[in-house]
């Protein structure tokens, strides 16, 4: 007990007396600050009262070989049934508001749009009810990632049938919670759907289609964005009054040698390959893709063959559909990456994302490792990304919607490196803010809690709270994170 008072004597010395000079900048009183979750990696209850497999429910059961500790969320944190666990717990870190997902076979368990589940129904509406009766915001992500296995039996995010099935999905989610609900957003990290899930094969459903599927799975989440955008502009946002966005990843990425000119290159073209893809159609003037991806993919599928380039095309009037189609552009950001060409600058035989880029990324090994190999500490990263896309895309309103530290799994109460990493990063937004003027409008802290992590099972630590997943009950426990982040919202201050 006295230990744990001296530490959080010493944070608040930290907090009063500032972090790199900015005792005297304070967030701006209409910041707001929020924590995060996914429905697959919290909820559990996976089979429960009408709802269906998930394409992470297959893949999870049938191939656990291809997760790092061959589990699965079956139970996750069992959040399906601790709702008011849940909400102390976020009451503790006085959160303005709360971002999660829907599970999208929980509310319409078959491809067919007939289907409505009412156990989904009311278990989102007795989470959405109980988070404003409690002062907090819901911020709901329509997509995280929980396609309907009955819908990637037709072929997932590769059929652009898909674009109709999500459109309605959109629609009863807009239907049911809309007149509650005032911030949505439609897709979380297409990025990480496309490249990890039809080239990597680290994410489900694990398909083979590098250079190809990967390109067809982001036209389709692009045009499935728009759509519900405009779906709920012409029927829902003159009377409901909310917001919709879009959420995309991106890692900053730092040339190798900032006075080497082809360093210099391999950045901007590693960033037009995972941030632009999907932010240019979207937020830039022009839309459409960007210019250096379009070409550069067209070029090499000539070469190697194709009749049509591997990267789609958008007819004009769907670049108008598309362009403009999001009230703020949300942000996920965990790390930076050293940027030089690659050797190979010609088109394999064998097409790929990767010999698309034609780019080698790294870690500055001065930067902090974490427990994720891909995951480097470099907090002025994100100020620089910041920047850069209120210089590329005119200073739209971002939210910033996922940024957080991954701990080993046999991390303690005691995490001092997410502290660090929380007040760095969170240092660097408010430099952005008050020093740069980009238009940052809230911070939201991945993970609320310990959960799932996808392929990396529960050998990975990203929450404030610590979870016991060897207790049936998934006892959550504070970190001392979740006491610093705390202290920072209250006294808006690092």
């Amino acid at each position: 007990m006295y230990l744990k008072l001296i530490f959080f004597l010493c944070v608040n010395v930290i907090l009063v007396f500032g972090h790199k000079g900015n005792r005297n900048i304070v967030f701006p009183d209409s910041f707001k600050f929020g924590a995060a979750t996914s429905s697959y990696q919290i909820e559990g209850a996976w089979n429960v009262s009408g709802k269906s497999e998930s394409v992470w429910d297959y893949y999870a059961h049938t191939f656990p070989e291809w997760i790092k500790d061959g589990s699965n969320g079956d139970i996750a944190c069992d959040s399906y049934n601790q709702i008011d666990v849940d909400i102390a717990n976020l009451k503790l870190l006085n959160v303005n508001f709360y971002r999660f997902s829907l599970n999208w076979p929980r509310i319409l368990p078959s491809a067919r749009i007939s289907d409505l589940n009412p156990d989904g129904l009311r278990y989102y509406n007795e989470l959405i009810n109980k988070l404003i009766d409690n002062g907090i915001e819901p911020m709901i992500t329509l997509y995280h990632w929980e396609l309907p296995q009955s819908i990637q039996d037709l072929g997932g995010w590769s059929n652009r049938l898909v674009v109709d099935y999500f459109v309605h999905f959109a629609r009863v989610a807009f239907e049911e919670f809309g007149d509650r609900v005032k911030t949505w957003i439609t897709i979380n990290e297409p990025f990480s759907i496309c490249s990890m899930s039809y080239e990597e094969q680290f994410l489900a459903p694990f398909i083979h289609s590098e250079g190809v599927g990967t390109y067809q799975c982001g036209h389709n989440l692009l045009l499935a964005h728009a759509a519900a955008y405009h779906l709920y502009q012409d029927e829902f946002r003159a009377r409901q009054g909310g917001e919709v966005g879009f959420t995309m990843e991106n890692p900053w990425h730092v040339p190798l040698d900032p006075n080497n000119p082809d360093d210099i290159i391999a950045a901007e073209r590693a960033t037009n390959f995972h941030f632009d893809w999907f932010a240019n159609p979207i937020y830039s003037k022009d839309g459409d893709y960007p210019p250096s991806m379009r070409t550069r993919i067209d070029n090499y599928s000539s070469l190697q063959g194709y009749a049509h380039s591997r990267l789609p095309t958008f007819t004009p009037e769907e670049v108008d559909y598309i362009r403009g189609t999001a009230d703020f552009l949300g942000l996920n950001h965990y790390t930076s990456h050293l940027s030089t060409l690659s050797e190979n600058q010609t088109p394999d035989d064998n097409p790929s994302y990767d010999n698309d880029l034609g780019v080698v990324l790294t870690a500055d090994p001065a930067w902090n490792q974490t427990a994720r190999d891909t995951f480097t500490v470099y907090p002025h990263g994100l100020r620089l990304l910041l920047n850069y896309i209120k210089e590329t895309y005119d200073n739209p309103k971002v939210y910033i919607t996922e940024n957080g530290y991954a701990g080993f799994q046999n991390e303690t109460l005691n995490d001092q490196e997410r502290i660090w990493y929380y007040q760095g990063y969170l240092t660097s937004v408010l430099e952005a803010i008050e020093i740069d003027e980009c238009n940052v409008q809230s911070y939201t802290a991945w993970s609320f809690m310990d959960n799932y992590e996808w392929s990396d099972g529960y050998t990975l630590r990203f929450g404030m709270f610590y979870v016991d997943f060897e207790d049936p009950k998934r006892k959550r426990t504070p970190k001392d994170s979740a006491y610093v982040y705390q202290n920072i919202i209250n006294r808006r201050y690092l």
